[in-house]
């Protein structure tokens, strides 16, 4: 009889993670690998910021805090709903956790029952899927095709819904596509959430500020107030703030949620590391002048990949409104055969030969709910991105 939970058969490790590490392993082993499966930026955290959480240590503050996170950084988080989003929270509305993931996850873990459903539009992240069926419940996956934008439509989650709907998921800019909604997009599905006040909204919005092109960041609660009381607005300074080994995750939310969500972190990690909050402290209040410095540089490394890639026989790739990820279609090369004689049936096939004959390491599309896809990260140097479309160009030439 094995020693473990028969749930753990119903979820896979994060294959995000799984690429970048098995990168690394072959960095380690003297190949050229080039990666782009990580999901975090390439620069380092600004240093105000470091340079408070070195402060933070130099005062003594290395000891527990509040379960929901310290004073301070809770009202810093509502200043920031309020002057980015247009929300107001009190403090005790307001949660931090260890990343945007624990915040998700305790909140998915403290309201499924088991066969409550959540929608979620794919392509998705990774972890909504596998946290869902952790929790008990249902995962349920509308196809949000290319023809879309890679956006879900009204009528798509008119249909999805079903008395046992508990939450909608939505993730804008998203991971892995960089699609954005529009507040006109964003209100044709809260007009229909609105039709159906059992269903509650996950806004994951950890990309907020990486927007190009004039686009102009709406979340659902501020698009529509009405749905204020059923919406768990998530963010976090992973992203922005080039803060992702820091782990800390906020959310907003109606205070009986936020009670349930800091007991569940209670029982597990009781809270993120109090240096860590005293640096998001900074982040949030101190200057903001890195935001659109890397904006632009992401900005520039986003057009020049799409440009390349479109340059690759069989790849079609559209430009994304946000985030730093691209989602290109490999619809052109499946059912070729590569020089080695393996043939290329799936995104999965394309991206293991991509690795194996030309070192460069992305995430096949099926990991995100979606195919023929596959995901790149462009948080890496020009000198990098050129290389590896490349490489990239070199392998699509090569199949026949």
């Amino acid at each position: 009889m094995s020693i473990l939970a028969s749930r753990l058969s119903a979820i896979k490790p994060s294959p995000t993670i799984a690429v970048t590490t098995k990168a690394n392993e072959l960095k380690a082993a003297g190949q050229d690998v080039i990666g782009l499966g990580a999901g975090e930026p390439d620069f380092d955290t600004p240093d105000n910021i470091k340079a408070a959480a070195k402060a933070a240590m130099d005062r003594g503050e290395t000891k527990y805090t509040p379960v929901a996170g310290i004073m301070p950084l809770r009202k810093a988080i509502a200043d920031k709903f309020q002057k980015d989003n247009g929300l107001t929270y009190t403090p005790e509305q307001i949660t931090v956790g260890c990343g945007g993931k624990q915040v998700l996850y305790n909140a998915i873990m403290a309201t499924i029952e088991p066969g409550d459903e959540i929608i979620i539009p794919a392509p998705y992240w990774v972890s909504y899927p596998d946290i869902t069926l952790l929790a008990g419940g249902t995962p349920v996956i509308v196809a949000c095709p290319e023809e879309t934008g890679f956006k879900l439509r009204a009528e798509d989650l008119e249909a999805a819904i079903t008395p046992k709907t508990k939450w909608v998921i939505l993730n804008s800019p998203n991971n892995p596509t960089g699609a954005a909604y529009t507040s006109d997009e964003l209100k044709a599905l809260t007009d229909v959430l609105m039709r159906h006040p059992h269903v509650w909204v996950m806004s994951d919005d950890m990309y907020e500020h990486m927007v190009y092109d004039d686009f102009v960041f709406a979340t659902p609660a501020q698009v529509e107030p009405g749905l204020y009381d059923r919406t768990l607005t998530c963010n976090g300074v992973s992203k922005a703030y080039s803060m992702t080994g820091w782990r800390v995750g906020y959310a907003g939310g109606p205070v009986e949620l936020i009670k349930a969500i800091n007991k569940i972190q209670s029982q597990s990690s009781t809270h993120t590391s109090s240096i860590s909050q005293a640096a998001a402290l900074e982040a949030l209040t101190g200057p903001q002048g890195c935001i659109p410095e890397r904006n632009a540089v992401f900005k520039q490394r986003r057009d020049l990949v799409v440009g390349l890639l479109n340059e690759c026989p069989g790849i079609s790739c559209r430009t994304p409104e946000g985030a730093f990820y691209v989602y290109p279609s490999c619809a052109g090369v499946i059912g070729k055969t590569a020089p080695d004689g393996r043939k290329i049936e799936s995104d999965g096939d394309f991206v293991t030969a991509l690795l194996e004959l030309q070192n460069v390491a992305c995430v096949q599309g099926e990991a995100f709910g979606l195919s023929p896809y596959f995901r790149i990260s462009y948080a890496t140097s020009n000198e990098n991105l050129e290389k590896a479309c490349a490489r990239i160009k070199a392998l699509c030439e090569s199949l026949s």
